[in-house]
């Protein structure tokens, strides 16, 4: 039963996802039936689970909302922000609920149920007259009789429902019931047979499987669709028949030759039921024993098979009643949503620790795999190296697919932020229009959990302290409505996420001043731009003048540093006075297994990420004393790992040098020998070198050595630094040369 509530928490999580972007997208002018039928869809589909596992709370909110999301498909209630409003706090206190399901809380919560009562009345609200009661009720049958409700209605205003529970029913705990008490929220039953005929002798009896049937009589306005959704958590496991209401004798017929049970057994239940007459059934048996038998007479003097009986397509075209273009196109329809089914059939889920295991059991074949590469091409045979090559390719491709089954799709993160910046925008008084972009980028799922909060605090800052309220914003120029913008993309093995916004960007002076104030900068520092601009992800650093709810704690962007930093990523930031401030991103696309390029420096052994190598080559001759080199007329800073970790030992005559870019900027790396590609499992460093600059992680090689894994950011930096440097020297000798003698 936990596992039966934690699915239940989860796909019901995921119809709370697409109602929250239907509504939203609703408030923007969507105005499609399928947008609001899919809303309606995904409340009912969580009413119709809340039922089966018997969450009467949940089922009894959720009974409310499906009432005004009724309505409003209906046209009787127009769109309006305040429906809106209302509809996503049912959403937010459906999301709490769910919370406790979760936690495994199932018992109703006094506490919240003051808050849904409040939620419920808003509701209640927006639509004149409160539903009826639903009416009918289950009556205890013995198996094969029939009970009747005593009206005189005839039964062919009525649905009928046969339904075949499969055997694993029970086991999976589900309870048949439950389904016809949630069939009575759709309307009345009417009448009802148990059957029992699949029930075998005690002894050879499954006590806990499940061998019952229903044949039902449904009197309901609802559509077929709705019917079918009542038994959608055991459709899978259950053979299910739904007649519309008059529908033909032929339809019956029909389905009695689907049913397992004997014809006269079911004609016998059709007609006790009232859902045909016995000479209704009578004549419609002799009409298809008569069609068989022609239709077999015809086959054998002719010598070929009966023909199949036509299409209803086929009929209504040959009848003039539809255009042939109208059958076809909706065959095609058909045939799209059929394909869509079987897709989404094949899909599983696999709990994450799972995945997570499978990654470490590939990161010890990766490692495996390298120590038997080494020792067969130590041992000089041939087949032997050969057999190994073989096994390092499979290895590769195993890794890659492994790695593959833990990349998601980063849409889902940013679709959050539709409902952020709605009741933020509302909350300050601000139009501010969200503009997603490269929601389909994909990187690895432990990156997609750990980013979201900070982005939070990136899009919370934008909105808060960048994009300007409407009267600000016309008096320069602008558009009232701001703009915020979520953006991704794959560059050079590592994803970028970038937070723009359209507002008036950063006061430098104002950051200076402020950090001066807070002691985070000395009076009279010399500052470049970029680094006052970096002043912002200090701790305690705001800029705010007050503290609100929002803002003003100085508690948030030195979170979003360090949270980004603990991913391996970097955030950058680049803003323009007036225009508008843009915060880059860059996070590796997974943190288990990457493919670098391996390197030696005297007796260590130091890994680069392939991704970042643009070529290699040789260092020639003796280089200049301030690590430049020229690189086919670029100018090209370097940086010697045997100075930089003071590598024991005499420097090498001929060196080598490592071309890597990161961020738009080259730099070199010089070491003593290229040893080639390498599959690397990134192992962390542990607490006492985590603040080491320059080393981003460490491996293990396949001699059982430990290689250190180089941070290309730290060292492209570090180049950048010493270039910023000598054109600050350069400028200010150039001052001193050209200042007046005294």
């Amino acid at each position: 039963m936990e596992e039966i509530y934690s699915v239940f928490a989860q796909e019901s999580r995921e119809q709370l996802t697409e109602m929250e972007t239907g509504l939203l997208s609703m408030e923007q002018g969507d105005r499609e039936a399928e947008t609001i039928n899919g809303i309606f869809r995904a409340a009912h589909t969580i009413k119709g689970g809340a039922g089966v596992v018997e969450l009467t709370q949940i089922e009894k909110f959720t009974h409310v909302l499906e009432n005004v999301l009724d309505k409003l498909r209906n046209s009787e209630i127009a769109v309006s922000s305040d429906l809106i409003t209302a509809l996503l706090k049912a959403c937010d206190h459906l999301d709490t609920l769910l919370a406790r399901v979760e936690e495994g809380n199932l018992e109703p919560a006094e506490e919240l149920q003051g808050d849904g009562d409040a939620v419920a009345a808003v509701l209640r609200a927006f639509i004149e007259t409160e539903p009826e009661a639903v009416t009918g009720g289950l009556t205890d049958t013995q198996p094969g009789e029939v009970e009747r409700d005593g009206d005189n209605k005839t039964m062919s205003d009525c649905w009928h429902i046969s339904i075949r529970f499969g055997r694993d029913v029970l086991k999976n705990g589900m309870d048949p019931l439950a389904f016809l008490r949630y069939l009575l929220s759709l309307g009345e039953i009417a009448h009802i047979t148990t059957l029992t005929d699949a029930m075998p002798a005690a002894d050879e009896m499954d006590p806990e499987a499940c061998y019952l049937g229903f044949e039902i009589n449904f009197r309901s306005h609802a559509d077929k669709a709705a019917i079918e959704r009542v038994f959608e958590f055991c459709r899978d496991e259950c053979d299910l028949h739904i007649l519309p209401p008059n529908s033909r004798i032929e339809d019956y017929l029909h389905l009695i030759e689907t049913l397992p049970e004997e014809t006269l057994r079911l004609g016998e239940i059709l007609v006790r039921s009232g859902a045909l007459t016995q000479e209704e059934l009578d004549q419609g048996l002799r009409h298809q024993r008569a069609s068989e038998t022609l239709a077999q007479k015809v086959a054998e003097s002719s010598g070929e098979e009966a023909p199949p009986p036509p299409s209803i397509g086929e009929i209504l075209v040959k009848q003039q009643l539809v255009q042939p273009e109208i059958v076809e196109a909706a065959a095609s329809k058909q045939k799209q949503v059929a394909e869509k089914k079987v897709a989404e059939s094949r899909l599983i889920r696999v709990q994450a620790d799972k995945l997570d295991h499978l990654i470490d059991l590939v990161g010890e074949l990766v490692i495996a795999g390298a120590s038997a590469n080494l020792l067969a091409q130590k041992s000089g045979q041939g087949a032997l190296v050969e057999s190994t090559s073989v096994l390092s390719r499979l290895v590769e491709s195993i890794r890659d697919s492994a790695l593959q089954l833990r990349m998601v799709q980063i849409g889902e993160t940013f679709n959050r932020f539709h409902r952020v910046v709605r009741d933020m925008s509302k909350e300050m008084g601000k139009e501010i229009d969200l503009a997603i972009s490269g929601a389909e980028t994909e990187l690895d799922k432990t990156v997609v959990e750990k980013i979201g909060d900070p982005l939070m605090h990136l899009v919370r800052n934008a909105m808060d302290h960048g994009i300007e309220a409407g009267d600000v914003r016309i008096g320069r120029g602008k558009p009232a409505c701001g703009r915020l913008e979520l953006n991704a993309y794959h560059d050079s093995g590592s994803i970028i996420i970038e937070v723009a916004d359209d507002g008036g960007g950063l006061n430098r002076e104002k950051i200076l001043s402020k950090a001066v104030e807070r002691g985070i900068v000395e009076p009279g520092a010399n500052l470049s731009e970029q680094e006052v601009v970096n002043l912002i992800f200090e701790p305690g650093f705001s800029t705010a003048d007050k503290v609100t709810n929002l803002s003003g704690r100085g508690v948030g962007m030195d979170v979003v540093k360090k949270n980004i930093q603990a991913l391996r990523g970097t955030v950058d930031v680049t803003t323009e006075e007036g225009r508008g401030s843009r915060f880059t991103i860059r996070l590796p696309l997974t943190l288990a297994i990457i493919d670098g390029f391996l390197t030696g420096v005297g007796k260590s052994s130091y890994v680069i990420p392939l991704d970042m190598v643009v070529e290699c080559i040789e260092l020639a001759g003796a280089s200049d004393a301030r690590n430049y080199l020229n690189l086919r007329g670029e100018v090209l800073p370097f940086v010697r790992l045997r100075e930089l970790f003071e590598v024991p030992g005499k420097q090498p005559q001929r060196e080598n040098v490592v071309v890597v870019q990161y961020a738009g900027r080259k730099a070199g790396i010089v070491v003593d020998q290229l040893l080639g590609e390498f599959q690397t499992v990134i192992k962390p460093l542990g607490t006492l070198f985590r603040n080491m600059r320059g080393i981003g992680g460490s491996t293990i090689l396949g001699s059982g050595e430990v290689a250190l894994i180089l941070d290309v950011q730290a060292l492209v930096s570090r180049c950048a630094r010493g270039e910023e440097q000598l054109a600050h020297e350069h400028n200010a000798g150039s001052r001193r040369i050209e200042a007046p003698s005294p």
